[in-house]
């Protein structure tokens, strides 16, 4: 390392550990860049170093302020830019393998709402893992992923979770999948008849991304064995159902309790 500057405008309070070797850094004076990627050929720094390794002395080419006037412009290798990146990779696949499952065995199934498509709607990291909402014609699911660092391939088709949020406890299922391997799946619709429109489907799982952090719905919400009891009774609902469709019949969501639902969605679903 050439030098190390104390801080910078901007982002982070100036404290050089919150940005990546990527960041590109702007001055706040001239608003010129200063891109790792491409370096400085008037002051003879080689591309690939980057802003924090710049020497102390280094300033603006253009007007010659230091680096502590630098503002951070955008930074690719930052936490947040990581997780965007992985969030569209795992919800790419996710996406994909239901799709597959909607354009093969549940296509002609007479519970779904072909006005519908998958998709992966308000997904974020909440405590290392991906969490969002999968709509198809058939379920609309709170599902949340294994982190980087987690491996859920062991994980058993069937087994029951409860799991904690401001909002209250939530029951997740288990189950995997061949393209995004083990999740974790909570039941908010299905089936999906009560939407006429994508976008209507969008709008109640934005909403539920939203009221799942509210803590002044805890109250309304906490109630795991009515959550239970409603599974249990769509299960039995769809016993009868051909054997080669109920695998991914498992997957969608159960009907959930009314007033549970109406808390999430804001109302919207009615």
């Amino acid at each position: 390392m050439n030098g190390q500057t104390t801080g910078f405008e901007g982002s982070f309070l100036g404290a050089i550990d919150k940005i990546s070797p990527q960041a590109i850094m702007e001055c706040k004076v001239c608003w010129t860049p200063y891109n790792p990627a491409e370096g400085d050929e008037f002051r003879q720094i080689d591309p690939g170093t980057a802003f924090v390794d710049l020497p102390e002395d280094w300033s603006c080419p253009n007007c010659s302020s230091p680096k502590d006037q630098f503002l951070v412009a955008e930074d690719p290798g930052s936490q947040s830019a990581a997780e965007l990146r992985l969030l569209e990779a795992l919800t790419g696949k996710l996406v994909a393998d239901f799709t597959e499952v909607w354009n093969g065995t549940m296509r002609d199934v007479p519970l779904v709402n072909a006005a519908l498509r998958v998709e992966a709607v308000g997904w974020r990291v909440v405590d290392g893992r991906p969490l969002g909402v999968l709509i198809s014609p058939w379920f609309m699911n709170l599902i949340q992923l294994p982190g980087v660092d987690d491996d859920w391939s062991g994980l058993r088709a069937g087994v029951k979770e409860n799991m904690t949020f401001p909002s209250g406890e939530y029951e997740f299922i288990h189950n995997t999948r061949e393209m995004i391997g083990g999740y974790k799946a909570c039941s908010l619709f299905s089936p999906m008849g009560d939407f006429n429109t994508q976008q209507q489907a969008v709008d109640v799982a934005e909403a539920v991304m939203v009221e799942l952090f509210k803590e002044d719905n805890m109250a309304e919400t906490d109630r795991a064995a009515d959550i239970r009891a409603a599974r249990e009774d769509e299960i039995a609902a769809v016993s009868a159902v051909e054997a080669d469709d109920h695998a991914a019949l498992d997957d969608r969501a159960v009907i959930a309790e009314p007033t549970r639902r109406q808390v999430l969605t804001g109302g919207l679903s009615d």
